[in-house]
C-alpha cells in the first residue's frame, strides 16, 4: 500500500463530504459514495511516493478550506481582465467552483450541441457513459477527492460532423477575499466523429488574503475522425495551490492538441494522460511554466501508446527564478500492439537563479520492436554567444535576457491554435520576464 498521511489529514475532508453530500439521488450520489471510500483508504500522497517525490501536500492539506457557498457575488467588471477577444463568444463562468449563469455567454447552437454547467446535465446519457469512467480514481487521491464532491463544472458535447467555429471559453475564478476556499471544478468534454472544437479552460484568483485550492478533474472523449484542442492556463494568485487531472481518450484518426501554462500559484500539480486507444492518431502537447519565489509546478505526463500507427510530440519548457522549482515526469509508454509508433519527447528549462532548480525525468517505456522514440532534457542558464549578439547590436544586458527569455517562452505559445489566448498569453509573458530582467 502507497504511503498516507496521518488520519486527521483526511478526517477534515470526509467530515466536509458529509455536510456537502450533493443534491439528487440519481447517477452522482452513486458516484460520489464509491470516490469517498475509496479517497479514505488512499489518504493523500506523501514524498515517499514516488511520483509525490519533489511534491509536498501536507502543509496545503492542513489548511482547513471551505466549500463555496451558493451565493455568487462576481460582477461584470471582475472577470473583464480574464476575458479573451475575437470567437470567444461561448463562455461559462464559474465563481469558486459554481456556476455563474449571469456571467456566462451562451448563443443559440447548432442542433444537438449542448454546452453548459455538468450538473444540469448529470443524466444525460453521454454524461453517464462517460462521467468518472476515464479518469480513474482508485489509486489518485485527488481525482478521488474531486470524484466525491462533483456537482459542477463544463459539460461539452459536439456531436456527429459538427464543426464549432467559436471557441469556448471556461473561465474559473477563485474568490478568496473572505475565506480560504477550495473549490472541485469537473469538466467532461465529448466530441463527436467527424467534429471539431476549440476550448481554452483559464483559472484567475481575486484576492490574496486567505490561501485557496483548486482541485479540477477533466475528461476529454475525442471521437473518431475528430479533432480537439484544449488549453488550459493557470494564472492565480501566489497564494493559490492548484492540483489538476486532465485525462483524453482518442479514437482512432483523431487530432488532439493540448497546452498547458503555469504562470501562477503556490504550489501546483498538472497531471495529464493521453490514451491512444486507435490506429493513425495523432498528439500533440505543449507545456510552459514561469515559477518565481518559492513557487513550485510540478508537471507529470503519461502518452499511452495503445494502437499502431500513431504519433506523439511533446515539448515542456519552464523558467526558473529566485528560489522556485520546477518538476517534469513525462513518460511515453508504448504497447506491444504500437507498431509504427513515432513519438517525440522533450523538456527544456533555464534557469535564472543559483537557488532555482528543476527535477525533470523523461521516461520511454517500449515493449513494441518497430518504432521510432526519442526523448531528451537540458537545463543550462541563458546562450552566452546569443546574448552577446545582441549586445553587440547595441541592446542593453537586461532587455536582451528578458529577449531570449520571451523567445524561448513563444516557441510553445506559438503551438496554440487559438488566436487570442496566444495574443494574451504573449502580453503576460513579456511583462512577467522584463519585470523579471529589471
Amino acid at each position: 500500500m502507497n504511503p498516507t498521511l496521518i488520519h486527521k489529514d483526511t478526517e477534515f475532508f470526509l467530515k466536509e463530504f458529509e455536510k456537502f453530500k450533493g443534491p439528487g439521488n440519481g447517477v452522482l450520489s452513486g458516484i460520489r459514495r464509491d470516490a469517498i471510500d475509496q479517497f479514505s483508504i488512499l489518504g493523500f500522497p506523501t514524498t515517499k511516493h514516488e511520483e509525490w517525490k519533489y511534491t509536498n501536500v501536507a502543509p496545503i492539506v492542513k489548511n482547513n478550506f471551505q466549500t463555496a457557498s451558493n451565493a455568487l457575488s462576481l460582477k461584470e467588471e471582475d472577470i473583464r481582465p480574464f476575458l479573451l477577444t475575437g470567437k470567444d463568444s461561448i463562455r461559462l463562468v464559474f465563481e469558486n467552483g459554481r456556476f455563474n449563469q449571469a456571467l456566462s455567454v451562451i448563443p443559440d447552437l447548432a442542433k444537438g450541441v449542448i454546452i453548459g454547467n455538468l450538473a444540469a446535465h448529470c443524466e444525460n446519457p453521454l454524461a453517464k457513459e462517460h462521467l468518472a469512467k476515464h479518469a480513474s480514481y482508485n489509486q489518485a487521491s485527488f481525482i478521488a477527492l474531486n470524484t466525491a464532491f462533483v456537482n459542477e463544472g463544463a459539460f461539452i458535447s459536439i456531436p456527429e460532423s459538427i464543426v464549432l467555429e467559436q471557441t469556448i471559453h471556461l473561465i474559473y475564478v477563485h474568490d478568496t477575499r473572505n475565506a480560504p476556499v477550495i473549490m472541485y471544478p469537473r469538466n467532461l468534454i465529448i466530441a463527436g466523429k467527424h467534429s471539431k472544437v476549440k476550448i481554452a479552460e483559464t483559472y484567475h484568483s481575486i484576492g490574496e488574503i486567505h490561501p485557496g485550492l483548486t482541485n479540477s478533474v477533466t475528461e476529454i472523449v475525442v471521437g473518431e475522425n475528430s479533432s480537439v484542442e484544449f488549453d488550459k492556463i493557470q494564472h492565480e494568485h501566489s497564494s493559490s495551490n492548484h492540483i489538476s487531472h486532465t485525462e483524453a481518450v482518442q479514437a482512432k484518426n483523431s487530432v488532439f492538441s493540448i497546452c498547458t501554462v503555469t504562470l501562477g500559484g503556490n504550489v501546483v500539480r498538472n497531471n495529464l494522460h493521453i490514451q491512444l486507444m486507435g490506429e493513425n492518431c495523432e498528439t500533440h502537447l505543449n507545456g510552459l511554466y514561469i515559477t518565481q519565489d518559492k513557487q513550485l509546478v510540478d508537471n507529470h505526463t503519461l502518452v499511452d501508446h495503445a494502437k499502431p500507427n500513431c504519433v506523439s510530440n511533446e515539448l515542456y519548457k519552464g523558467i526558473m527564478d529566485d528560489h522556485s522549482q520546477g518538476v517534469f515526469n513525462g513518460k511515453v509508454l508504448v504497447r506491444q500492439d504500437a507498431q509504427k509508433t513515432n513519438a517525440y519527447q522533450s523538456n527544456k528549462n533555464i534557469l535564472l537563479s543559483d537557488d532555482a532548480s528543476i527535477n525533470t525525468k523523461p521516461q520511454l517505456e517500449i515493449f513494441a520492436d518497430d518504432v521510432k522514440c526519442s526523448h531528451g532534457a537540458t537545463t543550462g542558464k541563458l546562450d552566452e554567444e546569443a546574448l552577446f549578439y545582441l549586445r553587440s547590436r547595441g541592446i542593453g544586458e537586461q532587455k536582451a535576457k528578458a529577449f531570449l527569455n520571451i523567445a524561448f517562452a513563444a516557441d510553445v505559445i506559438n503551438k496554440i491554435g487559438i488566436e487570442s489566448l496566444r495574443d494574451r498569453l504573449m502580453q503576460l509573458i513579456e511583462l512577467r520576464l522584463n519585470k523579471t530582467e529589471n
